[in-house]
């Protein structure tokens, strides 16, 4: 039993900003206290087996977090989250959105601007926080912060793969102008960029897969991890 490629593809990913991973029958877990990621926070699962469901939803709640859980396919419970999977290619922008480099030196008001984008602002300081210290030392991140006017307007974090390859699964902005500009700056820095769009995002991706996050229901009593 394997993952889906796209959800290797997340967890390659976000692996390195998480605090815990956890394999359970196929099933991987990434768990992060303190940050909002959905993505940090999530029980990556190959199927939707009614076997296994339960369990990792008792292993969430044993853990005091909420039993969030990413697919390819449908799955019992709310969901919360959906995002398009794939290859982006950049697009012409009206030029009016700049794109930097910025250091690790500006990783709070980075993290406030994707905080904001997201909804939630007071998640900045913890975050800014949490990845100072998984990405010190590591040159395969990059900080971008999208600009309009010398206003913050987005922030994307691009991770460096094999042959020069990049990826983005981790971004936001405070201007849907801004979308492409900085995903476009991301393409730059490498050959080729795989994303993820949120659902919500006229913008588009190649060779796309749909990955939904959900909330599973509370374990039934008597139910436990085996």
């Amino acid at each position: 039993m394997s993952l889906p490629p796209a959800l290797t593809e997340l967890i390659a990913y976000f692996e390195p900003l998480s605090t815990v991973r956890r394999d359970f029958r196929g099933a991987v877990t990434l768990h992060t206290p303190g940050v909002n990621v959905l993505a940090l926070n999530a029980t990556y699962l190959p199927d939707a087996d009614p076997d296994r469901l339960p369990l990792v939803a008792a292993w969430h709640h044993a853990q005091e977090m909420p039993a969030l859980v990413a697919a390819t396919v449908p799955l019992p419970g709310e969901e919360v989250s959906a995002v398009r999977v794939g290859t982006y290619h950049p697009l012409p922008d009206a030029g009016r959105i700049d794109v930097e480099q910025v250091s690790r030196l500006s990783l709070p008001a980075w993290a406030a601007v994707l905080a904001e984008a997201h909804g939630t602002p007071e998640w900045a300081g913890p975050l800014a926080r949490h990845l100072a210290a998984r990405l010190e030392g590591d040159p395969a991140w990059t900080l971008l912060t999208a600009y309009a006017g010398g206003e913050a307007v987005g922030a994307l974090l691009w991770r460096a793969g094999a042959e020069g390859k990049g990826a983005a699964h981790l971004w936001g902005t405070l201007d849907p102008a801004a979308d492409a500009p900085l995903l476009n700056g991301a393409f730059e820095l490498g050959v080729g960029l795989r994303a993820s769009l949120p659902d919500s995002s006229p913008l588009s991706v190649a060779d796309e897969t749909g990955v939904t996050f959900s909330l599973l229901g509370p374990p039934s009593e008597g139910e436990q991890e085996g």
